[in-house]
């Protein structure tokens, strides 16, 4: 037996099933490996030295750990071979001809194929590979440079393949307040305001334009439960080597904020005929995402993330907010959040000198939000005044800036990012209305004297009053 970095994981249990207490007791993290479900999926393309970075392990530790216990239960010679991992690609090692089958599916769906018909062929190819293939070609797909419209018609096709055995699945179970346990309420009242609506829409004649304005009001309110998806889960799961179905389910969820825009655009025109139209197609959709994070994401985030995990989670939700409910606070975190910089500490600046309390409060009190993305696109910093412009929360420190920006404003993100690193250009700005206020964004490269690039400043500021200033005023008017 010869252990290197590039092992998979789930190969590895797979031969050696007592491997799985020696993982579970280096690492909590290893935990979720004793869910089949995600030894098929994330362990059938995580390598041993993708494992050590998730269970932040040493990687030398983790071979000899894993080749003393090889040796002491299998009674089997093994060699470690310590040379650094080769560069990982997720599905490397399935079949192309399965691979090949699949894009051609895919590309069928593209071109207008019936679903029925491709479903059939979809389930004819499962037979022949387990969930866990399946999911490790989703993710070379994506690697690959599949476009994200195609990759979501595949998403549709395989839950509604998988639905009947989706359907028979134990729900894990989480306490009140858990995050898990949040977004569930909110997922029954989000499906209560739909009941409404079709009801509404049921009815003879064109409907109440009030009551449908009222609820589709309500509707909207799902923008928050998208954001901490989006900002709270998603990082998370990309730590542990999970990217695909959060780039999916943000595409998703983009498009039901274009058509809930639609809808309520043709309701405040009075255009029933429309707003019945395009009414069908968003409640579905809804619908539908519902039934993934019921029933494939919220599972699988709870096998994935650790306690800790969690309490960052939860740490981050109030600042965004939540949908149509609010909290119930019984969870307590057994992990207690680190204290925040003591005010002892000092830090000599250019010009002055401030303690690590005065550096926090002089930041989240200027009047505009700052955020910075260090020279690697990693986001390290957001201001956290009391009337922030766009919702931000700890998830997303240490992300990478290109995970935190839908696909359709990703090329000019890294437009900006390429320019100034570069050299070629210092700022750029922005400016839009947005719920009746005027905004004001820039960005300016972070240089050192010697002109090193040293990452993006990002500023926005709502400028509304500052642009509808006249004359002047040079006296205190506190009146």
């Amino acid at each position: 037996m010869k252990l290197d970095a590039n092992i998979r994981v789930g190969k590895l249990v797979d031969q050696y099933p007592f491997l799985l207490d020696t993982l579970t007791a280096l690492s909590e993290k290893f935990t979720m490996l004793r869910n089949p479900l995600m030894r098929k999926t994330v362990g059938q393309f995580a390598t041993l030295a993708k494992a050590a970075q998730i269970g932040e392990i040493a990687l030398a530790d983790l071979l000899e750990t894993l080749a003393n216990a090889i040796r002491e239960q299998a009674g089997e010679t093994v060699e470690i071979d310590a040379a650094e991992a080769a560069p990982q690609r997720a599905g490397s090692e399935l079949d192309p001809d399965r691979v090949a089958k699949l894009k051609e599916i895919i590309k069928g769906l593209h071109e207008g194929k019936g679903v029925e018909a491709v479903k059939r062929e979809f389930a004819e190819l499962v037979q022949n590979v387990g969930p866990g293939e399946i999911a490790a070609m989703e993710q070379q797909l994506v690697q690959e440079g599949l476009p994200e419209e195609e990759i979501k018609r595949l998403c549709d096709v395989h839950v509604a393949v998988f639905r009947e055995s989706l359907d028979r699945s134990s729900r894990p179970e989480t306490p009140p307040g858990h995050p898990v346990h949040t977004f569930r309420r909110e997922n029954a009242a989000i499906a209560d305001v739909l009941a409404r609506i079709r009801g509404f829409l049921s009815e003879p004649g064109t409907g109440d334009p009030g009551r449908l304005s009222i609820e589709f009001t309500r509707l909207a309110e799902i923008e928050k439960h998208y954001v901490r998806k989006e900002n709270q889960l998603f990082p998370r799961m990309e730590h542990y080597g999970v990217t695909a179905p959060p780039k999916v389910m943000w595409s998703i969820h983009d498009d039901i904020r274009a058509q809930l825009k639609q809808v309520r655009g043709a309701l405040a025109r009075n255009d029933m005929a429309a707003a019945h139209a395009q009414a069908a197609p968003l409640l579905t959709a809804i619908e539908d995402m519902i039934y993934k994070e019921e029933n494939i994401l919220f599972p699988m985030c709870l096998e994935l993330l650790s306690q800790d995990d969690w309490v960052n989670v939860h740490r981050g939700e109030q600042e965004i907010g939540y949908t149509l409910i609010e909290p119930e606070s019984a969870w307590q975190p057994a992990a207690t959040p680190p204290a925040r910089p003591s005010a002892l500490n000092a830090l000599p600046l250019d010009t002055g000198l401030l303690t690590l309390e005065q550096v926090n409060l002089l930041l989240t009190h200027l009047p505009v939000d700052i955020s910075f993305v260090d020279e690697h696109d990693v986001v390290r910093y957001y201001s956290e005044g009391p009337a922030r412009i766009f919702p931000r929360s700890p998830g997303v420190i240490g992300r990478q800036v290109q995970n935190c920006h839908p696909s359709k404003s990703l090329h000019m993100v890294n437009r900006i990012l390429e320019e100034f690193r570069a050299g070629t250009k210092d700022a750029a700005e922005f400016w839009f209305e947005m719920g009746g206020r005027f905004i004001h964004v820039r960005y300016f490269a972070m240089r050192t004297v010697e002109r090193e690039y040293r990452g993006c400043l990002e500023v926005s500021q709502d400028v509304t009053g500052i642009r509808a200033l006249t004359g002047s005023q040079r006296l205190l008017d506190w009146a």
